[in-house]
């Protein structure tokens, strides 16, 4: 069948190709991708090509589809899956394989399968590692995002404290401590926030910074520091720009005891130093940003790694058990994963919008593949009104759901924007 895909041919080289995919084997899936949300992992293997640890050597003749952050609905299903999955069903998968030792991922790494296509073949490591999982949700887009979703709790759930003297290693973020998301008014910041605001073992204390002020305002306008301190959550947001010494300035907002849990959202020098100048005993830093430079560092305070049990890692995606829990949050209402949505465009737009993502302001890109759109901004939906009424139509939604992608906004586009043949 004919299909379109945009396809990654080399270093800063993808291209929106029509080609013939090849029939499913008997242990193969053949699916209809409807959303796919694009991640900043994405751009980073769009400009390495085979200098990515997830690309092939030979790519330049066998394209690797991109995006990995995808949902749609099964259309066809090998003969050895048929007793668990049906055609008709809509799917969502953890992209994070790890098959055979291999770090290969849809997204990066297979000539069929990837998220930003109208149609492709899910291989047979997918379903038997597990990773192919039936979505019985409404919005095509909550699935979608439940795979950055699970990045974050995978860094929650990752996160580990020690008692002194014992060899045993508490998992998870310290309940009732303090934590700080450090750059963390950007998509994925918010992801986190959200969770750490909504999940069953919770700190006492979350501190957001950022050095965008217009960032900030909209993270406080999504996430009101009231409804938090009536979950008993002492909610801040501080722009770390405009202080002359953010880690003194940090540090005393905890009553100088420093913070439990750190996530550092940027792989910026200055933020990962001040990440670790704002532990306090036995805090974890998780250096969840993933840097293109293979030579990145930044200072850390090794006095405080000896005399206080500081400690860092660094977690890259989460698991299958982390995805189920995104899914389960999101339907249960607990979390919004639309909270990093501020963008939305058809597969014509998700080459460009993929090049040039650092350069493109706001939080996650939604593509979907079956239409046929210009990247937009959901708050420069309106001003499109006048050479399209349907702009307005979604922009009415939009705005009568404090500025959010929501699944009635899903349900319009799909029904009143051209489906690409």
């Amino acid at each position: 069948m004919k299909v379109k895909a945009v396809r990654l041919h080399g270093a800063n080289d993808l291209r929106l190709d029509e080609f013939e995919l090849p029939e499913i084997k008997e242990d193969e899936i053949l699916v209809k991708v409807v959303s796919d949300s694009i991640c900043m992992s994405t751009y980073k293997c769009a400009i390495l090509g085979t200098k990515h640890k997830r690309v092939h050597e030979d790519v330049a003749d066998h394209p690797a589809i991109m995006g990995h952050e995808m949902a749609g609905d099964i259309v066809k299903v090998g003969a050895k899956h048929q007793d668990k999955f049906k055609p008709g069903m809509k799917f969502t998968l953890q992209p994070a394989l790890n098959y055979k030792g291999t770090m290969w991922s849809p997204g990066y790494s297979y000539e069929f399968f990837g998220g930003d296509a109208t149609y492709c073949i899910i291989p047979a490591e997918v379903m038997e590692l597990g990773c192919l999982l039936e979505y019985k949700g409404k919005a095509y887009y909550e699935a979608s995002l439940a795979e950055p979703m699970s990045c974050s709790i995978g860094a929650f759930n990752a996160a580990y404290h020690t008692k002194m003297g014992v060899y045993t290693h508490e998992m998870g973020i310290k309940k009732g401590g303090k934590l700080a998301i450090m750059a963390g008014a950007g998509p994925m910041g918010l992801g986190a926030l959200t969770y750490a605001l909504h999940r069953d073992i919770r700190p006492s204390m979350i501190v957001v910074t950022d050095v965008n002020q217009e960032r900030l305002d909209r993270a406080a306008h999504l996430f009101p520091i009231e409804d938090a301190k009536k979950d008993g959550i002492d909610l801040h947001f501080v722009n770390t720009g405009k202080l002359e010494d953010p880690v003194a300035y940090l540090r005393e907002m905890t009553g100088g005891t420093g913070f439990d849990d750190v996530f550092c959202y940027a792989p910026v020098a200055a933020v990962v130093e001040q990440s670790s100048g704002v532990l306090g005993r036995d805090g974890c830093l998780n250096f969840f940003a993933g840097p293109t430079d293979n030579q990145f560092s930044a200072k850390m305070n090794f006095y405080d790694v000896h005399y206080n049990s500081t400690h860092v890692m660094g977690t890259t995606g989460g698991n299958t058990a982390d995805m189920i829990e995104s899914l389960e949050l999101t339907a249960q209402g607990r979390i919004n994963p639309a909270v990093m949505v501020t963008h939305i465009g058809g597969l014509d737009a998700a080459a460009e919008t993929t090049l040039n993502l650092p350069k493109i302001p706001g939080g996650k890109k939604l593509i979907y593949t079956h239409i046929s759109m210009p990247l937009i901004a959901l708050e420069d939906l309106r001003s499109k009104e006048a050479q399209d009424s349907r702009y307005g139509k979604l922009a009415d939604i939009v705005e009568a759901n404090k500025g959010l992608w929501c699944p009635e906004a899903e349900e319009y586009l799909l029904h009143h924007f051209k489906e690409e043949a």
